[in-house]
């Protein structure tokens, strides 16, 4: 499996402070993410003031990792962009903050005209599956993507 390294074309934009992916918010995740040809990953540390209970990271920030990583899948394998429409998630067990990195998956369970259904998972440092996710967007037009989101094209994923 060759794993592609996804480059992050809004980081230099001004007031980019996006919480999952800006590099320059301090505050946010600054998620990162990798293309294996049918899903996007990233591995991710979690960090400890994103905790709800004891060393155990906080559900919602889990809920946000699952919807930005669908988001990325929908600028590199939708070749598009969109916005969020649903977010179910399902907690199986906890993700700790003090046991190293974890893993989030996202890959497409289907496209339903502008709608499109990505499956997300988070795993711990053992690979067992700790929470699963079904993000649903509503994806422009690439046309749509450009204008309102500002969307760079797919090149700009890949092209460093």
């Amino acid at each position: 499996m060759t794993m592609k390294k996804i480059f992050n074309p809004f980081k230099n934009r001004e007031n980019y402070f996006c919480f999952g992916c800006s590099p320059h918010n301090q505050m946010g995740l600054q998620m990162e993410f990798l293309d294996n040809g049918s899903e996007i990953i990233c591995e991710w540390q979690p960090k400890d003031y994103l905790q709800g209970y004891d060393n155990i990271l906080h559900g919602g920030i889990q809920s946000t990792l699952m919807d930005e990583i669908a988001s990325w899948f929908v600028y590199t394998k939708l070749e598009t962009g969109g916005v969020t429409s649903r977010i179910s998630v399902r907690y199986k067990r906890p993700v700790f903050t003090n046991k190293g990195k974890i893993k989030i998956t996202a890959e497409l369970k289907e496209v339903n005209k502008n709608l499109a259904n990505i499956t997300t998972k988070i795993f711990d440092p053992d690979g067992k599956l700790c929470s699963e996710g079904e993000i649903q967007y509503f994806i422009m037009s690439k046309e749509q993507a450009v204008e309102k989101l500002k969307y760079p094209g797919i090149e700009s994923f890949y092209n460093n």
